[in-house]
């Protein structure tokens, strides 16, 4: 069956915003509100095994924390601590600092030009998906994606196949007509629960994940002139994944 749109993941596989955005804006968050957290990298590594923002902070007194849970409502001050951290990913944004990874644009680029559906499918806030894209692709960019599927619309995030599942029927489409494209096992997991093929492009937190089941594993999408390199499965002889790659798989 013929591909009919591209379905993104966001943190880890648009940017990888884990390491340089969220999780230090965690931890500006955690300040301003008086608090002496601070995830290093080795710790939110860990805690990335939590798809969420809110579910991440809510493991992390859990298992860290677990007096607090006495001591405050729990869910109000997850709630303040998620919105200031999602305030001050904004701001980072907005200096330029977090870019799109290699081969995003020009794929989203050549998937829009040939008349390919595109999608969002992300356990992040819609706030976040906006901004990303607002700062790395400019403001008509939201127009690109017939469907933004993000954040707390459906009852299960990632590992599930919800937002998946969500987006395609928003989309009109089934499972056969769509790639996805991830960078975590959760992500993986959560797209094949769906049905959907899926393309992996890892980061430094998912370069051990287990991606069986997976079209394709790449360290990037990689571009002309920045080949990108193949870590499961083929690109053809090609040195980039392009839709003429993507028609391949």
């Amino acid at each position: 069956m013929v591909i009919k749109a591209l379905i993104f993941d966001v943190d880890g596989t648009l940017s990888d915003t884990e390491r340089d955005g969220h999780r230090p804006a965690f931890n500006q968050a955690f300040k301003q509100t008086g608090l002496d957290w601070r995830w290093d990298v080795a710790l939110y590594g860990e805690l990335l095994a939590v798809t969420g923002g809110k579910e991440r902070i809510r493991f992390f007194i859990e298992r860290y924390k677990p007096a607090l849970k006495n001591d405050v409502n729990l869910a109000d001050m997850i709630a303040e601590l998620h919105q200031a951290k999602t305030r001050i990913y904004t701001e980072l944004l907005a200096t330029g600092k977090i870019p799109l990874r290699p081969g995003v644009k020009r794929l989203l680029q050549e998937a829009k030009e040939a008349g390919l559906k595109l999608a969002i499918a992300t356990t992040t806030t819609p706030e976040n998906v906006t901004a990303l894209l607002n700062y790395t692709l400019g403001e008509d960019s939201l127009n690109w994606f017939e469907v933004i599927a993000a954040g707390d619309i459906v009852p299960a995030k990632k590992p599930a196949p919800d937002i998946y599942l969500c987006a395609l029927k928003k989309l009109q489409l089934s499972a056969d007509e769509c790639l996805a494209f991830e960078d975590s096992e959760n992500g993986l997991k959560s797209s094949l629960g769906a049905g959907i093929k899926t393309v992996i492009t890892i980061n430094d937190y998912t370069v051990n994940h287990d991606f069986t089941g997976a079209a394709l594993v790449l360290s990037d999408l990689g571009e002309p002139e920045n080949p990108c390199q193949v870590l499961h499965g083929s690109l053809y002889r090609e040195r980039y994944l392009s839709l003429l790659g993507l028609a391949k798989l």
